[in-house]
C-alpha cells in the first residue's frame, strides 16, 4: 500500500526503492523502517512510500489518517542543558587549580580528584550523546584543563555506552580526567608555546603519561586499571604511540577509550598551537586508523553516535555552499547526504569525492 511518511510506523517493511535527487536509493527496499527513516524520509520530502500491508513482526498495518508530523531536528536535541555546561565550568576551574598545586608540590591526592570530578561524571548517564559537543564550551587559553575534564568525560560515555557496568566507567572517567596530570613536569615556556615544538619539547612532552603514573602510582585509591591507563593512553594498536612502544593486548582496554576520546577532542577543539577540525573530518581520521592505531569496537561507538546526531546538521562545503545534512551512512559517515540551502538539491558526498565538508555550522 502506498502511504506518506506521517503514516508510517517502526516496523513497516519497504516494498520499493525511496530515490530522492541521488544516484543511489535513500533507503533500500525489504527495509525495516525505523524512526531515524521515517525522519530522513520528511527530510527528503518524500510524498508517498510502498509498504507491505503487514508490519515486520507479522501483525497488520492500517494506516493513519494524514496528519502533520512534527519532524525532529536532531541537532536541536544535541545540545548540553545549561546546569551541566555550568557545573563543567566550575569542574574545569577546579581541576586548574588542582594542575596549579601539582605544578608547585608534584602531589597529588586523589580524594580531591574524586571529590572535583565524580558529581560531574555521574550525570554521564543524564546528558547522552550530547557528550560529543563538549568542545564547543572550550577556551583556547585553558584548553589543557578543559581538554583533560573533556576526555574524562567522552571516556566514561563511550565505556557505558561498551557496556562497562558504572564503577567501572567511572573509574575510565577518572583515568581521562588524569591522563595529563603528569604535564605539570613539562615546562611552562613548552606548554604555552603556539608554534611547532623543538624535537628535543617534544621527546619532553611523550614523557607526559609516566609522570601522570608516577603521580597516582603509590595512591591506594587508583586501582591498577586506572594506573595502566594513564600509562598508556598514547599506546597505538600498532606499536607506533609512546613512551613504552607497546601493542595489541598489551594495551589496557580502558587506555583504548581513552586513545580515542583524546585525539576526538583535540582535533574538534581549538587549540593553541593547531587549528580544529570538524566533527567530519575527526570521525574519518578515527575510522581510517581503527584496525591499526585505534581499538575498532571503540571507534565504532563514535561512529554509530556521531552518524545519529549529526542529521539536521548545517554545514560549510568547499565550495562554499551552506547545506543541512540529511543521510548519513554509518558506513562512510564524513560523506553524508547534504541538502542545500535555497535550491533543496541534494548532494551526496560519497560521490562527489572532489566536494568535502569545510566546517559544521
Amino acid at each position: 500500500m502506498r502511504v506518506k511518511p506521517s503514516q508510517i510506523v517502526p516496523g513497516c517493511v519497504l516494498l520499493q526503492d525511496v530515490f530522492s535527487k541521488t544516484s543511489k536509493p535513500i533507503i533500500s527496499k525489504q527495509t525495516v523502517l525505523t524512526d531515524e527513516h521515517i525522519t530522513i524520509l520528511q527530510k527528503f520530502f518524500i510524498d508517498t512510500v510502498e509498504v507491505a500491508s503487514t508490519l515486520a513482526n507479522g501483525a497488520p498495518f492500517q494506516p493513519d489518517q494524514p496528519q502533520l508530523h512534527e519532524v525532529m531536528s536532531i541537532v536541536g536535541q544535541s545540545q548540553l542543558p545549561d546546569s551541566f555546561i555550568a557545573h563543567y565550568q566550575t569542574v574545569v576551574a577546579n581541576y586548574k587549580q588542582l594542575f596549579q598545586n601539582w605544578q608547585s608540590t608534584f602531589v597529588l591526592n586523589m580524594a580531591d580528584v574524586r571529590m572535583t570530578m565524580l558529581p560531574l561524571l555521574e550525570q554521564v548517564d543524564s546528558v547522552g550523546d550530547c557528550i560529543y559537543t563538549l568542545h564547543h564550551y572550550a577556551d583556547e587559553r585553558d584548553y589543557r584543563f578543559h581538554h583533560s575534564v573533556a576526555v574524562g568525560l567522552l571516556a566514561a560515555y563511550v565505556a557505558k555506552r561498551l557496556g562497562y557496568k558504572k564503577g567501572e566507567w567511572l573509574q575510565v572517567g577518572l583515568a581521562g580526567l588524569l591522563s595529563d596530570a603528569g604535564m605539570v613536569r613539562i615546562a611552562a615556556s613548552t606548554l604555552e608555546k603556539s608554534g611547532t615544538l623543538s624535537q628535543v619539547e617534544w621527546e619532553e612532552v611523550k614523557k607526559h603519561p609516566i609522570y601522570s603514573y608516577r603521580l597516582i602510582e603509590k595512591s591506594p585509591t587508583a586501582t591498577k586499571s586506572v594506573k595502566l591507563a594513564v600509562l598508556q593512553h598514547h599506546e597505538r594498536l600498532d606499536g607506533s604511540g609512546y613512551p613504552l612502544g607497546i601493542s595489541h593486548e598489551k594495551i589496557h582496554a580502558y587506555a583504548r577509550i581513552i586513545a580515542v576520546c583524546d585525539t576526538y577532542h583535540a582535533m574538534t577543539s581549538v587549540r593553541p598551537y593547531k587549528q580544529k577540525q570538524s566533527t567530519f573530518h575527526a570521525v574519518g581520521e578515527l575510522q581510517n586508523n581503527r584496525f591499526t592505531m585505534f581499538d575498532h569496537e571503540v571507534v565504532q561507538v563514535l561512529i554509530d553516535d556521531l552518524t545519529r546526531i549529526t542529521v539536521g546538521t548545517k554545514v560549510k562545503l568547499s565550495t562554499n555552499q551552506i547545506g543541512e545534512v540529511v543521510f548519513t551512512d554509518k558506513n562512510d559517515p564524513t560523506r553524508p547526504i547534504i541538502r542545500l540551502d535555497g535550491s533543496n538539491e541534494m548532494i551526496a558526498l560519497k560521490d562527489n569525492e572532489d566536494i568535502q565538508i569545510e566546517t559544521v555550522l
